[in-house]
């Protein structure tokens, strides 16, 4: 993927804060422009929005692509993590000058056979069970430094008991955007 200069706004991130002004001022849903930038095409996005003191905001994503452009996949998920996150109230516009913005393009997740091929710092993970249960953690986050703290977050967003249940794990990468 193209990578902007130092001056310039990275366009996906560039997106994304377009489309939270536009939903959160106006209400208004953009309509994506197709961006050179923007490779693969279509891909699993996260959003996540941070207040100036670098506390979480909001975070939602799509582990794979629900839409047909990855563009499309931005700005909802954008819209989202300002408007729908369930552990924040919706961003205002008086927050929106201070918002740090980053979009994650995720790989294709793919099955890990054990612990081993983990690392926190460089692959995500899903943990799903056969019920249904499944839950995410971006890679690279603070805090999250080992595979077992890594393991046990993931399982506890998702309502899973890593002592009791079943579960599959699947790592992916994402190409992250500031």
């Amino acid at each position: 993927m193209t990578r902007p200069s130092e001056n310039e706004p990275d366009p996906l991130v560039a997106l994304a804060r377009q489309a939270v002004e536009a939903y959160v001022r106006r209400r208004e849903v953009l309509e994506p422009p197709v961006l050179k930038e923007a490779r693969p095409r279509r891909a699993g996005v996260f959003v996540s929005l941070h207040s100036p003191d670098g506390s979480l905001r909001g975070c939602i994503g799509t582990i794979e692509p629900v839409r047909s452009r990855i563009e499309e996949e931005i700005v909802h998920n954008a819209i989202s993590a300002a408007t729908q996150d369930p552990r924040f109230y919706p961003v205002t516009p008086d927050e929106l000058e201070g918002l740090d913005i980053s979009v994650d393009v995720l790989t294709e997740p793919e099955t890990v056979a054990g612990p081993d091929e983990l690392d926190p710092k460089t692959y995500g993970i899903i943990v799903e069970t056969s019920d249904g249960r499944r839950a995410l953690l971006l890679p690279d986050l603070p805090g999250v430094d080992t595979v077992d703290q890594q393991l046990r977050i993931t399982c506890r967003k998702g309502g899973i008991d890593p002592d009791r249940d079943r579960y599959r794990v699947y790592r992916f990468r994402v190409d992250r955007h500031h």
